[in-house]
């Protein structure tokens, strides 16, 4: 494995494929879980490291199913002591996504395996 450091982003797929938001707003959803966790957590050292390094950030979009796939790994990461954000889009008060800090690959990598990255399904809905 890699001792790179990146952060991992969950978009539920469900909200594309059955409920028919657009890529672009799902996009957003993306970036508020984003800025929202570097925020939450900006004295962090990795998330120092992380925004030292501009032009080097590695993300890693992956896509979870539904709403109760996300709950379920938010909770896994909370259990684990995994620092993140559950985004909830309001004011519908709908959880979209799921954004991890900037980690070590080696530290997370192990929660967010099973998922696969979110262009296959950005392929399928085309």
């Amino acid at each position: 494995m890699s001792n790179v450091t990146v952060q991992y982003i969950l978009l539920r797929s469900d909200l594309l494929k059955e409920f028919g938001w657009s890529i672009g707003a799902l996009v957003a959803q993306a970036c508020h879980a984003s800025s929202a966790v570097m925020h939450i957590y900006k004295d962090d050292e990795h998330i120092i490291q992380y925004l030292n390094d501009l032009d080097n950030m590695h993300k890693v979009v992956l896509e979870v199913p539904n709403e109760e796939s996300l709950r379920k790994v938010a909770e896994k990461l909370k259990e684990n002591s995994i620092l993140h954000k559950l985004w909830i889009e309001q004011p519908e008060n709908i959880p979209t996504c799921l954004a991890i800090k900037p980690y070590p690959k080696d530290e997370v990598k192990k929660y967010v395996g099973k998922f696969k990255l979110y262009k296959d399904t950005l392929l399928k809905s085309s």
